[in-house]
């Protein structure tokens, strides 16, 4: 190894950061509130959580929260088992814990997966029923299966099919920390990290569910709990170098989070450049998320331009990407300032949506054809000035 390579190695020891997902920092919460108002057809939360001194962040980056299954979900499992929940079992480190604890807090008893149908059956297959779901041919009778249930639905559907606790290992998948984009700016807030939580609860196949993390952050994680954490990274979620540079922010819903981290961060350390946001919900009155700041924000010059779709306010549903379209003349007029075009949320449908709305305001704006909007947002993609944060 050359010199060189040693010492960026020594530095990239110095530089880990001290907690990772395999050894979080116990955190506590400070700040958990409800964003939005009673009567919204959403549950989303703004959570505030203690750092270490010494953890560092970056607006763009994410926090990593490592979840706990809910105790009644788990009790659910260990009856449809036929367990009692103080088997001991070796877990992924082969550490000896109980049943309950492993069940808890180290395997994924939520979202039923494919996988763990195919694991099942093998303990199994003289079950028809198990049969039917299990290889490549059977794909998509599984996922139908799966679809909306968990793995207490499996295990009450087919029981006495695991005999040892240990067996669970090998069908579960390992209950893995969920990562929320970090909505403050370290520059603003020295001491903690902060980020918005959409709390998913459903009623599916005769039960009522929530997620695993967003039910946790919702139900039982109230100020003065302790949660573990980690900060993770995202070197392709990025303010411009160029702090004079003008920033368009995309973001519905929890997609809002990375901005306002941008937002603080610019204000924060006054950088000039010109900023826009599209934020978009259902109703203003009830899911207008961080209203008052950015209102404040927009009146105080921070951000230039602030453009709402509330989609369900009218009789013709509004989102970002129609604002957009409303705005394509002084849209494109930004992108040729050299303006870093940003988006964040849902990847399904919401990001494909912006992007197909962005190739058309560009093509308009420069009288051009899809084919050379595309070229233009090639070369936006190359100069890092197209950005997306989607899951």
């Amino acid at each position: 190894m050359t010199e060189v390579l040693e010492q960026e190695a020594k530095g990239a020891q110095t530089h880990a950061p001290k907690y990772t997902r395999n050894n979080p920092y116990s955190s506590t919460v400070t700040v958990n509130e409800l964003l939005t108002a009673e009567g919204s057809e959403k549950e989303t939360r703004h959570v505030e959580l203690s750092l270490e001194e010494g953890m560092t962040y970056t607006p763009g980056d994410a926090v990593g929260i490592i979840p706990e299954n809910r105790p009644e979900a788990v009790a659910e499992v260990l009856a449809a088992l036929g367990f009692k929940g103080d088997e001991r079992v070796l877990d992924h480190y082969k550490v000896e814990i109980s049943l309950e604890e492993a069940l808890r807090t180290r395997l994924g008893i939520g979202k039923l997966a494919r996988g763990s149908v195919n694991q099942y059956a093998k303990l199994a297959p003289e079950i028809e029923g198990l049969k039917v779901m299990v290889g490549p041919e059977h794909k998509a009778r599984a996922e139908e299966y799966c679809w909306g249930r968990e793995f207490v639905d499996l295990a009450t559907d087919f029981p006495h099919v695991v005999k040892d606790p240990q067996e669970l290992f090998h069908v579960l998948q390992r209950l893995t920390p969920r990562m929320y984009s970090i909505a403050s700016s370290q520059a603003m807030h020295k001491d903690n990290v902060q980020t918005t939580v959409r709390v998913v609860r459903y009623d599916a196949h005769g039960r009522t569910r929530q997620g695993v993390a967003s039910g946790h952050l919702g139900d039982r994680a109230g100020v003065g709990v302790k949660m573990p954490i980690f900060l993770h990274a995202n070197g392709n979620f990025r303010l411009p170098e160029d702090t004079s540079a003008p920033v368009i922010m995309i973001g519905p819903g929890t997609g809002i989070a990375p901005f306002r981290a941008f937002l603080e961060e610019r204000q924060a350390k006054g950088e000039p450049g010109d900023n826009w946001l599209f934020f978009g919900e259902q109703r203003e009155a009830l899911d207008f998320l961080y209203k008052d700041q950015l209102q404040k924000m927009h009146k105080d010059g921070v951000l230039t331009h602030l453009d709402t779709a509330f989609s369900r306010d009218q009789a013709k549903k509004v989102y970002v990407q129609d604002r957009m379209q409303e705005k394509a003349a002084e849209l494109y007029a930004w992108l040729e300032r050299g303006a870093y075009f940003y988006v964040c949320g849902d990847a399904t449908r919401m990001a494909k949506d912006v992007e197909t709305a962005l190739l058309d305001v560009i093509a308009r704006g420069s009288n051009g054809t899809l084919d050379h909007a595309t070229e233009y947002l090639a070369a936006m993609k190359k100069q890092k000035r197209y950005q997306r944060d989607v899951y």
